[in-house]
Order: C-alpha cells, then sequence, then structure tokens
C-alpha cells in the first residue's frame, strides 16, 4: 500500500511532480489549513504518514491525532513551527529543505541594505504625498557609501553565505559570527570572522540576521545589542521575527543610534490586534519611519524558481528517509 504525505495547506494544484519522484510508493493528501491544522479532519490526520508543511504549524494536539505519522518536513529552513519534542516523544523524524531560497534571501537582505544605504527608500517616500521634498539630494545618516562599511553577518550558514557574498560584490568590508563554523572555514570566503557577538555588533554598519530560531537566539538581539552597534547603523532581518526585538529597535530609532531597518519577518505573522509599536508607525507613515524602514510579508524567498524548488526538495526528502532509509537533511531530536 503506498504511504499518504499529508500537505495540510493546498499549496500545489496537482501531484505531478509527487508522482514522477515517488514512482507510485506514495500519493499526496492535499487540505487547505491556514497557520495550524485545527481545521482538518481526525480521519485526515489519520491517514498521514507523513506531513510537508510550509507555514502551516504542526503542534503536539495534530501529532497526537495522526497515529501513523512517522516523518514531518518543513518546506523551508527554519523548523520552528514544528514541535520537535512532541515528534521525538512519539519517534516522528523532523526534516527540513535546507538547500532551497539561498540566492533568493541572500538577495533579498542585501538588497534591503542597499535599498536604505543608497538611499533608495528615503526618495521613493519623500518624493510622494502632497508636499514632495524639493527636487534635490537629502543629507541623511542612512546613506552611506558601501566601501566604508561593515556588513556583519550574524549566522553564516549558506543563506548568511550568500548574502555575505554578494555584499562583498558590491563593495562592503564583511564579518560574521557563527560559533557553528568550525574554525578555518571562512578561508577562501574574503569574510573575516569574529569570536564574540558584542565584537560582531561593535563593527556593524549593517547587521544581517541569518540564524535559526532556537531558544539559544529567541530575544538575541534586543535594546543593549543594538546600541552596541556604531550610530546610524541598519539592521536587515531576513531570518525569524523573535530573533530580534523590534520594540526595542523602535526606540532606538527614534532616539537617531540606529538609521534604518529592512524586515521581512516580524514576531506574530501575521501581524494580530495590538501590532507593535514598530509596524504600526510604518503604515501610518509616522515621519520618523520615512525612508528608514521596510517591511515586507515574509516574502524574501519568492520566486517561481524557489516555489519549483521547495517542492521537488521536500518531496525529494520524503523519499530520501521513508522510502530508502537516508538521513538526508534530518534534524537532530537534541538540537536547539
Amino acid at each position: 500500500m503506498a504511504l499518504t504525505v499529508l500537505e495540510p495547506e493546498g499549496l500545489y494544484p496537482d501531484s505531478s511532480v509527487e508522482d514522477a519522484i515517488w514512482q507510485g510508493a506514495a500519493r499526496v493528501l492535499r487540505g487547505n489549513a491556514v497557520n495550524d491544522m485545527s481545521s482538518l479532519s481526525d480521519a485526515m490526520l489519520a491517514q498521514a504518514d507523513a506531513i510537508m508543511t510550509l507555514r502551516c504549524s504542526v503542534r503536539a494536539e495534530d501529532i497526537a491525532r495522526a497515529p501513523n505519522l512517522k516523518l514531518v518536513v518543513r518546506m523551508g529552513v527554519g523548523y520552528d513551527r514544528v514541535d520537535r519534542e512532541a515528534c521525538a516523544a512519539r519517534g516522528v523524524i523532523v526534516c527540513n529543505t535546507p538547500d532551497y531560497g539561498t540566492m533568493e534571501v541572500g538577495e533579498f537582505a542585501v538588497l534591503l541594505a542597499m535599498s536604505l544605504r543608497r538611499g533608495l527608500t528615503l526618495y521613493h517616500d519623500t518624493q510622494r504625498g502632497d508636499t514632495p521634498a524639493p527636487w534635490a539630494f537629502i543629507r541623511h545618516p542612512v546613506v552611506r557609501r558601501q566601501e566604508v562599511q561593515t556588513f556583519a553577518l550574524l549566522g553564516c550558514g549558506r543563506i548568511g553565505t550568500a548574502a555575505g557574498l554578494r555584499a562583498k560584490a558590491l563593495g562592503y568590508r564583511v564579518v560574521f559570527f557563527d560559533p557553528l563554523q568550525p574554525n578555518g572555514w571562512e578561508r577562501g570566503l574574503g569574510f573575516a570572522r569574529v569570536r564574540t557577538l558584542d565584537a560582531l555588533l561593535e563593527q556593524a554598519d549593517v547587521l544581517s540576521i541569518h540564524t535559526p530560531l532556537t531558544r539559544a537566539t529567541r530575544g538575541l538581539i534586543g535594546e543593549r545589542e543594538l546600541r552596541l552597534m556604531p550610530k546610524n547603523a541598519v539592521v536587515v532581518n531576513t531570518a525569524r521575527g523573535p530573533i530580534l526585538d523590534i520594540d526595542a529597535l523602535a526606540r532606538v530609532m527614534q532616539d537617531g543610534h540606529i538609521a534604518g531597518a529592512g524586515l521581512d519577518v516580524i514576531p506574530v505573522e501575521p501581524p494580530v490586534e495590538p501590532v507593535p509599536e514598530l509596524l504600526r508607525a510604518y503604515r501610518d507613515r509616522a515621519p520618523w519611519t520615512l525612508g528608514r524602514l521596510i517591511i515586507t510579508p515574509h516574502i524574501a524567498f519568492h520566486s517561481p524558481e524557489a516555489w519549483d524548488d521547495i517542492r521537488r526538495l521536500s518531496v525529494e526528502t520524503v523519499r530520501d528517509v521513508l522510502l530508502e532509509g537516508k538521513q538526508t537533511n534530518v534534524i537532530p531530536p537534541q538540537s536547539e
């Protein structure tokens, strides 16, 4: 009997990719869930040997309703949406797809920094409205030359490395902090390694966050850390919202210490009331945000090619782990 793989969000219109890779050994079952699987029936979950999920969380109560579940594949890099403790207790394997979206997210991080640092956002914001700014340059601390700045990577895995290489090509000096990378790993990249987070922040004209969300990284960048950065620095986050305290970010932007920020992620997605001050000010076009703040709805990964990759890689991971007994992209239960 073929295995049943539940894709709770109904992301794709057919099963052509799945059928070509699984060759009849598994079938896909599509739901219409949004954010969590509470809307899916017990009967649907009871059929699932595996779950492939993008933004839909996999909670302990979902796992309890899936007695045949053997595998959860997070269709993306981060796996914080999966209750891995509940999975481990049941012997359910958890995997991610770390090879997708690397180029898109790396490029987007640098794009956010460049849009702020070269004034694209500044002039876009100030040339609109009933009383646009004069047709002239604006002296503003967010605008800097790339070649005099340090681009600091917090986390230097696949995406951090992609962002760093692009920043280096544009003239930035690139430094990184990543205690998980072995000594000497950076040779040949042209990046400088620092040994502590504080040392990274103290020279970060641009801080680009690329670490996964774990118990250790939740709230890692707060007001103390932001104030360690040089005055008029820029913060970019394309990783996970809870890593950065955006209430603290609002404070240090309003008092002028941080010149700008580009966020593709926020702590609660989609935002719910009451929305954070930073997001409210952005939506209201508060004067202190103009030219200084970019917020996008967790879309840094998006391209047609990335959607194709995430589907294929997730399907291949199911094949490798359940059908061929491999350890492809398996997340160890004891990892953070």
